[in-house]
């Protein structure tokens, strides 16, 4: 019997990142059947974009338990969860590498249980790049969520296009979205410019980007204009951040009106007339308020930036226009197929996903064994390498010498790591962006 029959709805997400953790978190929310109770565990994939603890408390999401482990040790938990300690749902927040590894693992370690909990998977926010990799890599879960009906389109045309079954793919709409409509002006009147890590990744572009944001709050010294930033020095998001603002910001000499902010993104729109981005996810959670939301054209319209994916949103403007006074009209067509949901029927979006959880954790017998489209058969060239990268064989077992593969850390085991993975963050963060720069002299 599912645990969610006796008691409340046991949930696990194992994220890779602070973002992850948010949207894997507030998705278990979003999704659970009715207003059944929940019991949270979090599990951080141990690696580079580890989220740190103030991270964590910037996110924002609580859980009943929350701590780090590696691939093999995620396994692990997850074999010995069993009669009340089972989970009735798994939530892989991961990049498509990780969900494809963590499928295959599972696959073994549940191939003689008779239940298993509902696996659910997705994409933080835009797809924009690496589509049809991205995808594949997360097939196998019982649920794909796609974030808006434009993206439920995409996502089954690929799975179609491949033979592979597409019937994992579920329409909901980004989790984070929420908050309080837009009512009318501030005073002062706030501008604010979402910063994301690595959009764009050149010294001259995000110079560029900082100088006609400080430009502007000096054309307009009656307004707060705000740099809203996603991490300090030396932590790390979802992607890596060479340049960060705050270096670059001590060379230049901004007004009084000018400031930088962190925190919660929520809390920064409550106070914004006017949300300014390159593609970051922050403009859907400002369209869905109905804040003035600007996406800029200045360094173009590419993909490499991902601002291609507003074309059609009546949003694209850059900074000459926004200091002349131009304000933006988002479309609402465009704005509707992307699940942003400004017309109030966000609440609804979430419903179909709850009703396939429900009624798969309510199948007679327990659920069929995980079977991702890749395997040795589809992708031999392939995906090895994918599980390799976390320390598992072709057939989803731990390869020899793989961290912790046999036993649970030890205290000194534990300090040693916490060492070794400072270092490790401190030299891909601060050491390797000064090599690949005095490379490129």
């Amino acid at each position: 019997m599912p645990a969610s029959a006796t008691k409340a709805l046991r949930v696990a997400v194992l994220a890779d990142s602070d973002t992850r953790w948010k949207w894997g978190a507030l998705t278990a929310t979003r999704v659970r059947p009715g207003d059944t109770e929940i019991h949270l565990d979090g599990y951080l994939l141990r690696g580079r974009a580890t989220p740190t603890a103030r991270q964590l408390q910037e996110v924002g999401v609580r859980a009943d338990s929350l701590r780090e482990v590696t691939a093999v040790e995620f396994l692990r938990a997850m074999a010995g969860a069993r009669g009340e300690d089972s989970y009735d749902v798994l939530v892989l927040a991961l990049v498509g590498g990780g969900v494809q590894a963590m499928l295959h693992g599972l696959a073994r370690v549940w191939q003689d249980v008779a239940e298993r909990p509902v696996v659910v998977t997705g994409y933080v926010g835009v797809v924009y790049e690496k589509l049809a990799d991205g995808l594949l890599l997360r097939h196998g879960a019982d649920l794909v969520l796609a974030n808006s009906r434009q993206d439920a389109d995409r996502f089954r045309a690929v799975y179609e296009g491949v033979g592979a079954d597409a019937a994992a793919v579920t329409e909901v709409a980004l989790p984070f979205l929420g908050g309080a409509a837009y009512a009318g002006e501030h005073d002062p009147y706030t501008v604010v410019f979402a910063a994301q890590p690595s959009v764009p990744d050149s010294r001259k572009d995000r110079t560029y980007l900082l100088d006609r944001l400080i430009r502007h709050a000096r054309l307009h010294p009656e307004r707060e204009v705000l740099l809203k930033l996603r991490s300090k020095p030396g932590e790390h998001t979802t992607h890596i951040e060479e340049l960060p603002y705050q270096k670059l910001v001590q060379r230049a000499d901004p007004p009084p009106n000018f400031r930088l902010v962190y925190g919660h993104m929520g809390e920064v729109l409550d106070r914004t007339d006017l949300l300014v981005t390159i593609s970051s996810t922050a403009a859907l959670e400002s369209l869905h308020r109905r804040i003035p939301t600007v996406v800029l054209s200045d360094l173009g319209v590419r993909e490499a930036l991902g601002n291609h994916h507003f074309v059609g949103s009546g949003c694209l403007a850059s900074w000459d226009q926004l200091d002349a006074g131009h304000r933006p009209a988002p479309d609402p067509e465009w704005v509707a197929r992307q699940g942003v949901a400004a017309d109030g029927g966000y609440e609804t979006a979430f419903d179909e996903a709850r009703e396939r959880i429900a009624a798969l954790l309510a199948r007679p017998g327990g659920l069929p064994p995980l079977a991702p489209y890749y395997n040795l058969v589809t992708a031999p060239g392939y995906l090895p390498g994918i599980l390799a990268r976390h320390h598992l064989a072709p057939d989803g077992t731990p390869l020899p010498g793989a961290p912790a593969a046999d036993r649970a850390p030890g205290p000194v085991r534990q300090v040693v790591r916490r060492a070794a993975r400072g270092a490790y963050r401190h030299g891909v963060q601060r050491v390797a962006p000064v090599i690949r720069r005095m490379g490129e002299l």
